[in-house]
């Protein structure tokens, strides 16, 4: 695989797009996508984050709020994602809580940003890339998309929807040059899961300190959690010449833990 920094990588003249591209596995893809030539768009809710990573990888930020249906459901939205050749559904929020103390409202704001805006960014750049015969849409999923976990409902229902999405897409697209898969990793080093820990801790009756082990990695045969480049290496190959013949797929990124 080709890493972030090498020039020369296949993307030349490409323009991509990563949601939720100012941090953590954001900004790591946004990073490799360049590093193979790619003219990346890095969308965010955060400005500062967003124009920063755009800055390093020589590309364009662009700020916007995907739960926000006035803003997604806009005519700006469609022309800024017309022109896409490879999307990366990366944004998402996380929020712990058991079913039946799960706020109704936060579980539609999860399903929004993370099923609906992603649908209505696949919606908008497929017409350009089936004009131009070519197009990569790839889904950050997560492990959480095949399996599922307690106190996390909202998550989980979100993945599952986005497998499905690509899925479908994938099988309307492959005719036309356009390729869908999701990537499911593990947890992974990043601030959203950096945050979880205080949660986890009080739903399972842990430390802090435990929370690591006896939660995040009790299911891995890899005792790590995984690295954002890991993702973004991923990543990177499937918007590859080398992976045209790859929809549909999701690839499990997890240190063995969906081989239980």
């Amino acid at each position: 695989m080709t890493g972030a920094g090498v020039t020369g990588g296949g993307l030349e003249g490409r323009r991509a797009l990563v949601t939720g591209g100012g941090a953590g596995i954001g900004a790591a893809i946004a990073r490799d996508l360049a590093g193979r030539g790619a003219r990346v768009v890095v969308a965010d809710l955060d400005a500062d984050a967003a124009r920063e990573v755009a800055d390093e990888v020589g590309g364009e930020a662009w700020v916007v709020d995907l739960a926000d249906r006035d803003q997604v459901e806009s005519d700006e939205f469609t022309r800024h994602v017309a022109g896409t050749d490879i999307l990366v559904n990366n944004a998402g929020v996380q929020r712990i809580d058991a079913i039946e103390d799960f706020d109704p409202e936060a579980f539609r704001f999860i399903l929004r940003l993370m099923v609906e805006a992603p649908f209505l960014l696949v919606r908008a750049a497929l017409p350009g890339m089936y004009e131009r015969g070519f197009g990569r849409i790839v889904n950050i999923s997560s492990v959480h998309g095949l399996r599922a976990s307690p106190f996390k409902s909202a998550y989980v229902v979100a993945k599952h929807g986005l497998e499905g999405l690509s899925k479908a897409t994938a099988l309307e697209g492959g005719a036309r040059g356009v390729t869908s898969n999701c990537v499911n990793p593990g947890y992974v080093r990043t601030a959203l899961v950096e945050k979880q820990i205080a949660d986890q801790a009080v739903r399972h009756g842990i430390d802090e300190d435990e929370v690591l082990e006896r939660v995040f990695l009790t299911e891995s045969a890899v005792k790590r959690l995984v690295e954002p480049r890991e993702v973004a290496s991923l990543v990177g190959w499937l918007t590859s010449a080398d992976a045209a013949m790859v929809t549909g797929a999701s690839y499990t990124m997890d240190g063995g833990w969906s081989a239980r």
